[in-house]
């Protein structure tokens, strides 16, 4: 049985937006981390919601942060636990994302993942396996969970916007290139964007790109 998620708002309200972005935190965050890209993103997106959920697990010693699965090299935590831990949180954020789209009335075409780290990673696995696609994803300084399933586990095909930092020291760069060949083999519309001379981030030149990239994909 999925968990409740908790989530905070922005944006059109319900009756009024056309589309919806769901903002995807990484490990050690929460919700609001992500939902403060709502103030550049909502001025060009006017008909948009925008949603941040809080992942379903805290994390010891984070204070109020929230993680989506354990991390072995982090925690402690086991590659089975991970793996457990990833099972649940699909289960969560698609039951999430299902009641937020009857909230505002709309279909999965009208929807976009917006994800980060580990938010990336639950958004890219989370999204091909929908039974039908999303108008998009964007995946940021993020990587593609079990790459050797996926076309195995695939009913939809959204397309993904990968970017990522060249600079990165938390989730190596190189996790970029990866996912976006196994996607491009499985079929997927892949773009990508290097921030260069980024970290573990979102640039500015980065969070202009995936705004481009939402604008094209979600319906006007």
């Amino acid at each position: 049985m999925a968990r409740e998620l908790g989530f905070k708002s922005a944006g059109a309200a319900a009756g009024k937006a056309t589309s919806l972005v769901v903002l995807v935190h990484g490990y050690g965050a929460n919700g609001d981390d992500l939902l403060g890209l709502s103030d550049p993103l909502a001025p060009h997106l006017p008909r948009t919601a925008f949603v941040a959920p809080d992942a379903p697990e805290p994390v010891s010693g984070h204070g109020f942060g929230y993680q989506w699965f354990p991390i072995p090299r982090f925690d402690g935590s086991t590659e089975a636990q991970a793996r457990a831990g990833v099972l649940a949180a699909t289960d969560d954020l698609n039951a999430f994302l299902d009641a937020r789209l009857a909230d505002y009335g709309l279909g999965p075409e009208a929807l976009a993942l917006f994800g980060f780290s580990q938010g990336a990673m639950m958004s890219l696995h989370v999204a091909p396996r929908r039974a039908k696609p999303v108008a998009g994803v964007v995946a940021c300084s993020g990587r593609l969970l079990a790459p050797e399933s996926l076309q195995a586990d695939m009913r939809a095909k959204p397309p993904v916007l990968l970017m990522h930092g060249d600079q990165d020291p938390v989730v190596p760069f190189g996790h970029m290139s990866e996912a976006g060949d196994a996607l491009v083999t499985a079929g997927f519309d892949v773009y990508g964007h290097v921030m260069e001379g980024a970290g573990h981030g979102i640039a500015p030149d980065g969070l202009g790109v995936a705004l481009q990239f939402l604008s094209e994909k979600l319906p006007a």
